[in-house]
């Protein structure tokens, strides 16, 4: 399935595991995360993370610049699992970034990237209105990034209970 490949779903809702399953028939894999580990509660989830994925990844850390890492990547038969967009959102939105130029930068560099891509995001819009300014601002702005990712994606699954509905 796997060229351009965005795994939607909420919190727990196994579309990490989906995502790494996707990836068995390839030789190269890239496992760019993008969490920091700043508490405990976050390096219990990374540990949780790196143990379910096991070995045989090569693995990057990398908070923001993740367009870059796409275009170094040349490996024949490789794959990059990017986890997650949600992180990296945030990570961009605590820098001060600018969320529609990085966004845009990302679009433009994911159908030149030589290596098949799955994105891994998390699905905002199902909940309740946040009662504050800034994180209905986030809300907003994860689905408008994830509006523009499917765009992009030859492949959309949205992952219910570890059931995944495949959107595109």
């Amino acid at each position: 399935m796997p060229k351009i490949s965005l795994i939607l779903g909420g919190a727990k809702s196994g579309k990490s595991k989906y995502a790494e399953d996707l990836t068995s028939n390839y030789e190269n894999r890239l496992y760019i995360a993008t969490a920091e580990a700043r508490d405990e509660e976050m390096k219990d989830r990374i540990k949780a993370h790196q143990k379910q994925r096991g070995t045989t990844w090569q693995t990057m850390e990398e908070a923001l610049n993740i367009k870059d890492l796409l275009e170094a990547q040349h490996e024949p038969n490789s794959i990059i699992l990017i986890d997650c967009m949600t992180m990296w959102l945030s990570n961009l939105f605590e820098q001060n970034c600018n969320i529609e130029t990085e966004t845009e930068l990302l679009l433009k560099t994911l159908p030149n990237c030589t290596a098949d891509v799955i994105l891994v995001s998390n699905e905002l819009g199902l909940s309740i209105v946040p009662e504050n300014a800034l994180a209905r601002k986030f809300r907003d702005d994860q689905g408008m990034l994830n509006q523009k990712l499917a765009k992009v994606a030859n492949n959309v699954v949205f992952i219910v209970a570890g059931l995944p509905i495949n959107l595109k």
